[in-house]
């Protein structure tokens, strides 16, 4: 039952995501099973193997809320990790190309893509260590700024990240900027109520965090096209219409984490 819960947690998560990535992106690029599916499949592989690793109860609200947020934080880091560093991808359709760049130069060798991403690894992983010292001792509790700072240092290896990539085209925003690490200090706060662990906080916060920004982003403003596509034509305007089949699956799967959520709470 417990690997059922997971495999179901991961399921949802990974639809989650592969909704508002295929909504933004299939009128620019299509719609193919695979790449609609892509998200949904790396989430079902992560989701048993976090579970262990944090030793997470899938059948309590608890477990579920953890699992959902840690899963998609992972899983976005798994796909960026391969779409910035590995994949090599025709990035003339791109007004901000999705490989990694240094003021929209993509370097050819992927020798060097894949050293610089190991380096981004490196400083995440750095991040987690970091996390892990301040940790309190067990049977204790830490003070509520230090649990915020904990929850925002995904949310700053985002931005930060995401300043680089994007600010040197698209200009650099402050409200963009600060958005995320306040909000994953706001879900940091919510998740650690469900557990003290600092990891599982920080980690699961960046998840619901990058969930939140990108249900703003793709829903609130359905117009406005991704940065990495501003200014390109929709050349496939039938998903305008097709796309909407999906919203009420994203919309259940808000819904279910929210029960579960005050389920949780209660």
């Amino acid at each position: 039952m417990n690997l059922v819960c997971e495999l179901l947690v991961g399921a949802a998560a990974g639809a989650h995501t592969s909704t508002w990535g295929m909504y933004k992106d299939a009128i620019h690029e299509g719609f193919t099973v695979p790449r609609y599916l892509r998200s949904t499949i790396i989430s079902l592989v992560w989701a048993p193997i976090l579970a262990r690793l944090a030793e997470l109860d899938a059948t309590t609200a608890a477990g579920i809320v953890i699992l959902f947020g840690l899963t998609y934080a992972v899983e976005r880091a798994t796909t960026e990790f391969w779409k910035t560093f590995i994949r090599d991808e025709d990035q003339s359709k791109y007004f901000i190309p999705m490989q990694f760049h240094v003021f929209g130069h993509v370097p050819r060798g992927r020798v060097t893509r894949l050293l610089v991403g190991l380096g981004y690894v490196g400083v995440g992983v750095l991040l987690v260590w970091l996390v892990m010292r301040v940790q309190p001792a067990a049977g204790t509790e830490g003070p509520l700024w230090q649990i915020l700072l904990v929850a925002s240092a995904g949310g700053w290896y985002s931005a930060c990240a995401g300043a680089f990539k994007d600010a040197p085209i698209e200009g650099f925003e402050w409200l963009k900027f600060f958005r995320s690490p306040l909000w994953a200090a706001f879900y940091g706060f919510l998740v650690s109520q469900f557990t003290t662990s600092y990891v599982l906080i920080a980690l699961a916060a960046t998840g619901y965090t990058i969930a939140t920004l990108e249900t703003y982003k793709t829903f609130f403003f359905p117009s406005k096209p991704r940065g990495k596509f501003a200014g390109k034509p929709i050349t496939h305007p039938e998903m305008l219409k097709t796309r909407q089949k999906f919203v009420p699956l994203y919309v259940a799967i808000w819904v279910g984490v929210a029960v579960v959520f005050v389920l949780g709470l209660a």
